[in-house]
């Protein structure tokens, strides 16, 4: 009998490279449920079966019981929160509060997505925004929720991602992807300042390999899936090359990043690919 698995945000940047996965194993039945905020049905991928809906209404929406939720679909963007306070709410509050209720009822292991910005400026990047507090005030919540309901789960944390699907443009569009169209229009590079804050770049290869594995054999919290080669959003842009442009300042945007990648590691992750070569490959 197939595995079901149910990926919250399957038509977004991370979810359809994990539908994708998932779906090329043919011992699992896939299903997407997203709210198209960021997603796209130009993400579809063949072979996954696609529910439109909100994550606050998942149990009028999902009549069966996966084996395993991969809960990716929220607000994800630190510098927009600020204006989309109340979706962030409706999506990381609200959305996450039934997503656990539902496990409750199914059994159904947790896999949840938490931020990176919770390690961010020595622990003080999970205040920084709403977006920040929102996802750090989850992870606790899933880990306490597991405890008190004796519910399976995983905790995991991306950094930077970029690769297949990123939005290239808009509000909610990736740094990589962003620099990738200005550089293809010949647009100058827009850096906010101070520029010397440090990313770890990490390839949609890697973060599914390790989502992965943790679906797999990773119960609990720090399960960190990132590069650990650490740039500057200046450098970023330098091995693009062309005209850089400095925008101000903005809130939220933090420094740096504790990348906790040791659990990860221990199931057998390895990141294999560099920004460095991707943005050479892409010139």
């Amino acid at each position: 009998m197939k595995s079901k698995i149910l990926i919250t945000g399957g038509a977004g940047f991370i979810g359809s490279n994990l539908c994708e996965r998932l779906v090329s194993d043919k011992q699992n039945d896939v299903y997407s449920l997203d709210n198209y905020s960021t997603g796209s049905a130009d993400n579809h991928i063949d072979g996954v079966t696609y529910i439109q809906g909100e994550t606050a209404n998942i149990a009028e929406l999902i009549d069966f019981k996966p084996e395993i939720i991969y809960h990716l679909g929220e607000y994800s963007r630190v510098e927009q929160s600020f204006d989309d306070i109340e979706k962030v709410w409706r999506y990381n509050k609200d959305g996450t509060f039934s997503v656990l209720q539902f496990c409750r009822t199914t059994a159904s292991k947790l896999i949840y997505a938490g931020s990176s910005t919770k390690f961010g400026d020595g622990g003080l990047g999970r205040s920084q925004s709403p977006y920040a507090w929102t996802k750090a005030s989850n992870t606790e919540l899933v880990e306490n929720y597991g405890a008190w309901f004796d519910i399976p789960f995983a905790i995991v944390y991306f950094y930077n991602v970029y690769g297949n699907r990123e939005i290239a443009s808009g509000k909610y569009a990736t740094l990589i992807a962003l620099f990738k169209e200005k550089i293809a229009n010949g647009q100058p590079l827009t850096v906010v300042s101070p520029g010397t804050q440090k990313r770890n770049f990490t390839h949609i290869d890697d973060i599914i390999n390790g989502l992965v594995l943790v679906g797999e054999n990773g119960y609990g919290d720090e399960f960190g899936i990132g590069s650990s080669d650490a740039y500057t959003i200046l450098e970023i842009a330098e091995m693009f090359g062309g005209d850089i442009e400095m925008l101000p300042e903005r809130k939220g945007n933090r420094m740096t990043a504790d990348v906790v990648t040791a659990k990860v590691e221990a199931l057998g992750w390895k990141a294999k690919k560099t920004i460095r070569d991707y943005i050479a490959s892409s010139g």
